[in-house]
């Protein structure tokens, strides 16, 4: 079973759905807005949005004046997880850096 975090890389392996998402950073779009800036067809655009909400990255509304809009913004939750999923990675490197570091300072080989 995949987990969220497995879900979130997977999206946002996608060119186009790392651009969306930096789109959703400014603010919430419209999804023919995101298409249009994309350079993306509606079809195309609707794919990659399911598989944003599908992992959690996005979510939808409807749009109060006219409900065939439906209006996307970015979820924090899913971007908290990989964010610390990175810190740690980042920490677990730092370590093993400065490990090699004081091997090589008392001359190991």
């Amino acid at each position: 079973m995949r987990t969220g975090l497995d879900r979130t890389l997977a999206a946002l392996a996608d060119p186009h759905r790392r651009r969306v998402v930096e789109l959703l950073r400014e603010r919430p779009r419209p999804a023919g807005e995101l298409a249009r800036s994309t350079e993306l067809s509606f079809p195309a655009m609707s794919r990659h949005l399911r598989k944003l909400r599908e992992c959690g990255l996005v979510q939808e509304e409807r749009d109060r004046f006219d409900s065939r809009v439906r209006i996307y913004r970015l979820r924090a939750a899913p971007m908290a997880d990989l964010k610390a999923w990175l810190e740690s990675t980042d920490a677990l490197w730092a370590r093993q850096l400065q490990a090699f570091r004081a091997h090589l300072r008392r001359g190991g080989t």
